[in-house]
């Protein structure tokens, strides 16, 4: 893990869940020792590194003539 200053995080995102979900999450987020506002970071970043990667893919066998 990085020694150091935290990084700082200034943006703010509210959301409504049932609360079914949010309990789901948060024992999720507690098997993977992290806090629910980390666990649910990671998992947007990796959402978005798997779009990320399926664009690519997806660009790379298009063919151009």
């Amino acid at each position: 893990m990085p020694r150091g200053r935290p990084k700082k995080k200034t943006a703010v995102i509210t959301l409504r869940v049932d609360p079914k979900v949010k309990a789901a999450a948060e024992s999720a987020a507690e098997r993977d020792h992290r806090s629910l506002t980390s666990f649910i970071e990671v998992l947007i970043l990796e959402h978005c590194d798997a779009l990320d990667q399926k664009s690519s893919m997806t660009s790379e066998k298009v063919s151009t003539p």
